[in-house]
């Protein structure tokens, strides 16, 4: 039967970050004590108003099918959130409530990829984003971005890279793995030698609420023909409900309305009821003490990391990682992060995941973690790195 397989499965590589977190729960159950600076997930839940407007959609058995666009409350809000913390004047009409901004990146690529299309990224990028390319049997081309131009395409990039068969870029500000963002100026740049060129442009902003350094931007104050995918997971705290959201220029909104029907029917009633009180003052300013937080956590952890001797060449702004540079320990990061993980008992990923560019001297470290699993952290890394 496995003879029947798709061949496009060959193009799609196991994530490396969840095979150390398998790692990670082995040594747990011998007893050892283990510190997670791996996944990208935040170790705070949803504030408890959001909770109780989980348990009030069900106890009223709000629990139906919603349109495939979602519910049309969250939509709105969603564009009230827009006009508040960004002066930006979105219709809930162009925006899609979906399964996660893994769904959003799903339909996006349903509707814009087609086989054999080019799309750009950058190597280091997210892993997920050239997988969900390669799903519609497109080519996902990782140009390589190094510290000097902060792991992130730029527009001479583009241009010097894009061919007759590129379609696309596909962006990430603040970016997994790096917390690095595109200057506004770069951005626009990037977004018009695209739109000339007659191509798409989709930026993930998933960790935009999590901008610490400058004022925080969306691409949709750029251009009104951007794509802009958005999540519920990362700055509000609600990984495991499964809920995003997709800004798409108004005239492909009856197209992924039509995918979104097909391929997920509706994101979860439940998880939409709750995600209205996100929008509450009483959650929003929850989430501004958590956002002070993680920076707190970041200007301990950066310094921290070169003290140590990794570098650090880009200061992250935003999301809740950093991109260290552990050649001076290694020549072989995931071998490094592995033994790390034996030896210290701690947690990070190695560039493996992110692109072929930065695989063996890289490595992400998440500071989605407690300050004291951060100095713990710190100090088992150096006991760690002493006796090599």
């Amino acid at each position: 039967m496995h003879n029947n397989l798709a061949s496009r499965l060959l193009n799609i590589a196991p994530f490396h970050v969840m095979e150390l977190a398998k790692m990670a729960a082995e040594l747990e159950k011998e007893g050892r004590n283990i510190i997670h600076m791996g996944i990208g997930e935040p170790d705070f839940t949803a504030p408890q108003v959001v909770i109780d407007a989980a348990a009030r959609a069900m106890q009223n058995g709000n629990l139906q099918y919603t349109s495939a666009l979602g519910l049309p409350d969250l939509r709105l809000a969603i564009s009230k959130y827009y006009l508040e913390y960004y002066q930006l004047t979105i219709p809930a009409s162009r925006i899609i409530v979906t399964a996660g901004a893994s769904a959003a990146l799903l339909l996006t690529c349903a509707a814009l990829v087609d086989p054999g299309s080019e799309v750009l990224m950058p190597d280091p990028c997210y892993p997920c984003n050239r997988h969900f390319v390669a799903a519609f049997e497109g080519v996902a081309r990782l140009v390589e971005c190094g510290p000097e131009v902060g792991f992130q395409l730029t527009d001479e990039l583009v241009r010097e890279h894009w061919t007759t068969a590129s379609k696309g870029v596909l962006l990430a500000s603040p970016s997994n793995p790096t917390g690095t963002s595109i200057p506004r100026a770069e951005l626009a740049k990037i977004i018009a030698t695209v739109k000339a060129k007659q191509g798409f442009t989709i930026v993930d902003e998933i960790y935009q609420g999590l901008s610490y350094d400058d004022e925080a931007f969306s691409a949709l104050s750029l251009d009104g023909d951007v794509l802009v995918i958005n999540s519920f997971s990362k700055f509000f705290n609600m990984t495991g409900w499964r809920l995003g959201w997709l800004v798409v220029p108004e005239r492909i909104v009856p197209q992924i309305e039509k995918l979104a029907q097909n391929l997920f029917i509706c994101p979860s009633t439940v998880a939409q009821y709750a995600a209205l009180a996100c929008f509450s003052n009483e959650a929003m300013k929850i989430y501004q003490q958590r956002k002070a937080e993680f920076k707190r956590r970041r200007d301990f952890i950066v310094p921290a990391l070169r003290k140590l001797g990794f570098k650090v060449p880009v200061t992250p702004d935003g999301a809740f990682y950093v991109y260290a540079d552990c050649s001076g320990f290694s020549d072989n990061a995931d071998l490094f992060t592995r033994d790390l993980l034996q030896k210290a008992g701690v947690v990070i990923v190695p560039g493996l995941d992110f692109g072929s560019y930065t695989a063996r001297k890289y490595v992400r470290i998440s500071y989605a973690t407690s300050m004291e699993n951060l100095q713990e952290a710190v100090l088992r890394i150096e006991n760690y790195l002493r006796q090599q």
